[in-house]
């Protein structure tokens, strides 16, 4: 007998791939784009969710029709290789960077203004994050509960608070645009949203939602790839309108803080404009939370993928991933960074053309010969700009001292 979800279930599911979506740099980056862009902040927004909600939408729905893997979504480029891009993919976008930037993120918002950031708090902050996220993520099967039907909502509530009080009540008049954004608002909207590397995300997530559907005792392969779809299509909705409230929330706190502030400061001067000292902590469980989901799904995904390949329990592997992003969230994560962000950057260009070409293997006799060179020529474009994006290319520039090199800010 064929098990279907219930609706539920669905929505459920809808909401858990949304709340894996949403991280930290979701929330704070289109209040960056939309205060830059002033009057044209609806031309760059339509841009910006082109590449960061499309691309990451439709690498669902591709790998929805293969399983959810990344590893079976690269089967035309052969099993070496194919197995290569996804172990890059998951240690980037996993244990190196993404999950050890959650902990960071989420304790220089909201513990550090009141502890300071030095290294006790963040070890004692860390070494409780980062249990919350062994525990949830030791029982993948009730992912859809623990995240589905708490995590998600709650911070899909302290979400639609800050939308409706972005509309509701706006901080003030939109500012003038930056030059950047005066006559090329569109192309600037669709390059941030690029940046936001999202579609990394999606590939490593595909099998977290399929798996959360076979929990259900859903077994065939039909519905799974509608359910995986259907979950795609709600969070590419909902992340479609948090984007435009927070694109209007940024246009509007132009009296709040300077044009050149960050998306963190834009955010904690509205709240703090609009709710008070509420609105601090309103802000600092809503970055806990998003952070929290995200790196619940990222250690998931991350585990049951080597789970595979290496001799270690899924359970072992959570322990392992765990710790080694815990440990890295406290030691060394800026000199991770310059390592991680050339990567992604190199990396992210063939996985474009991989999901996007996907969608295309039935025109041709032989795949394999249309996918692998485009993926090969968008990697080498991507090494490219990986370079510059380096430290690298940094050192590389006349009068650029190694001292001033190594001083670097580069926690973004």
């Amino acid at each position: 007998m064929t098990h279907q979800l219930k609706s539920r279930d669905i929505i459920a599911l809808g909401f858990m791939t949304f709340a894996l979506f949403v991280g930290a740099g979701n929330i704070i980056f289109p209040p960056m784009v939309g205060l830059q862009a002033g009057e044209h902040v609806w031309t760059a927004a339509i841009g910006f969710l082109i590449t960061a909600v499309g691309l990451p939408v439709l690498t669902v729905v591709a790998l929805a029709k293969v399983g959810g893997g990344v590893d079976s979504l690269s089967t035309p480029i052969g099993k070496v290789a194919g197995l290569l891009l996804a172990t890059v993919c998951y240690l980037a976008v996993g244990p190196l960077f993404a999950t050890p930037r959650t902990a960071t993120v989420s304790f220089e918002v909201g513990i550090a203004p009141l502890t300071g950031d030095s290294a006790m708090p963040l070890l004692i902050y860390s070494v409780v994050y980062f249990a919350i996220v062994i525990l949830v993520s030791l029982y993948p099967g009730k992912l859809l509960d623990t995240v589905g039907n708490f995590l998600a909502p709650l911070k899909i509530i302290a979400l639609v608070i800050l939308s409706v009080a972005a509309i509701v009540w706006p901080a003030g008049p939109i500012s003038n645009a930056l030059d950047a954004y005066q006559n090329a608002a569109f192309s600037n909207g669709f390059v941030n949203g690029y940046l936001t590397m999202d579609t990394l995300g999606a590939m490593v997530f595909g099998i977290v939602i399929v798996n959360a559907a076979r929990s259900r005792g859903v077994t065939e392969a039909r519905l799974l790839t509608r359910y995986t779809v259907w979950a795609g299509l709600m969070a590419g909705v909902g992340l479609t309108l948090l984007y435009l409230a927070l694109f209007r929330l940024g246009s509007d706190s132009a009296t709040l803080v300077d044009q050149s502030a960050n998306g963190a400061a834009i955010l904690h001067a509205y709240v703090q404009h609009t709710f008070g000292g509420a609105g601090s902590f309103l802000l600092a469980a809503l970055i806990f939370i998003a952070c929290l989901v995200t790196a619940v799904g990222l250690t998931c995904a991350c585990a049951e993928f080597f789970a595979q390949y290496i001799p270690l329990s899924y359970r072992t592997l959570v322990f392992i991933l765990g710790g080694f992003s815990m440990v890295v969230s406290n030691l060394g994560l800026s000199h991770l960074i310059q390592i991680s962000i050339p990567v992604l950057t190199a990396i992210y260009p063939p996985c474009i053309a991989l999901v996007v070409l996907s969608f295309t293997r039935s025109w041709w006799h032989n795949s394999t010969r249309i996918i692998a060179p485009a993926m090969f020529i968008s990697l080498l474009f991507g090494i490219l700009d990986g370079i510059k994006a380096s430290a690298l290319a940094i050192c590389c520039q006349p009068g650029v001292s190694v001292c001033r090199w190594r001083n670097r800010d580069w926690r973004g």
